[in-house]
């Protein structure tokens, strides 16, 4: 079942888009996955670049696809509150429309690029929510190191172009400060002391440009109590890579469960 349309947020204030993929006959409860796209995407991504409903047949999972612009999946400094609306707002809508489970043990928050930040970002802040979480091919996994070499906002444009520069803007604020709410190591250090933490799976293509962030990242990551792991193989940062690396997520034994 393949379900897309809009629906209105009170968060948001505003009508937004959103994408469904369903088991048509589930064998038993379905898992859910929020899964999440890049900055470049929207909501029906993922359904028209990769095999999405075999995969919603094959694992019995209903996968919920929402749409948030270039936001960063941040509660916007000048903007809406996308972060607030995916972990809050979105589930509660969901569970009442769709009657799923919103069990951490059978909930999972996927992404990739723009979306697997976001991905890492709200499983680490809300570690008793989600119960697997995976992130292809993600930025800012080092912000605090992009940040201090970029000088905040004085040399951002320089690096990373006019448009990411205003994208940042609107998500963090005129003068791109750091935040520990924001940086995703230092979120995994805060949850890696939780009773409750996500099993945690990250893949980058060998030929990434973001290739270098994910494996300083991965050390960091075994340095701390997570059920974590980090692959690497031939590939870019494109559908082709996304939807191997999705495929390889949904054998982790939690969607076996």
């Amino acid at each position: 079942m393949i379900l897309n349309g809009n629906i209105f947020s009170e968060t948001l204030e505003m009508e937004t888009s959103i994408s469904i993929v369903a088991p048509e006959k589930p064998n038993k409860t379905p898992k859910t996955i929020y899964l999440l796209h890049g900055i470049c995407g929207r909501s029906g991504d993922w359904i028209d670049y990769t095999m999405l409903p075999s995969y919603a047949k094959q694992f019995n999972i209903v996968f919920i696809m929402p749409e948030v612009a270039r936001s960063f999946y941040a509660n916007m400094k000048y903007g809406l509150n996308y972060f607030d609306f995916i972990t809050e707002e979105l589930p509660a809508l969901c569970k009442g429309i769709l009657n799923i489970s919103t069990d951490r043990d059978n909930t999972a928050i996927i992404g990739a690029s723009m979306g697997g930040y976001g991905a890492l970002k709200s499983a680490l802040t809300l570690p008793e929510q989600y119960g697997f979480c995976a992130a292809f091919s993600s930025p800012c996994l080092l912000m605090k190191e992009d940040l201090a070499r970029t000088q905040g906002a004085i040399k951002f444009k320089q690096y990373y172009g006019e448009r990411l520069f205003k994208d940042f803007q609107a998500a963090y604020g005129e003068n791109i400060e750091w935040d520990p709410k924001n940086d995703i190591l230092e979120l995994a250090k805060k949850a890696s002391i939780a009773n409750t933490k996500p099993t945690i799976y990250t893949a980058c293509g060998a030929e990434d440009y973001m290739l270098n962030d994910h494996n300083i990242f991965s050390s960091e990551m075994a340095k701390l109590n997570f059920d974590y792991t980090h692959e690497t193989w031939k590939g870019n940062h494109n559908w082709f890579f996304f939807d191997e690396a999705l495929r390889k997520a949904l054998h982790f034994d939690f969607f076996s469960k």
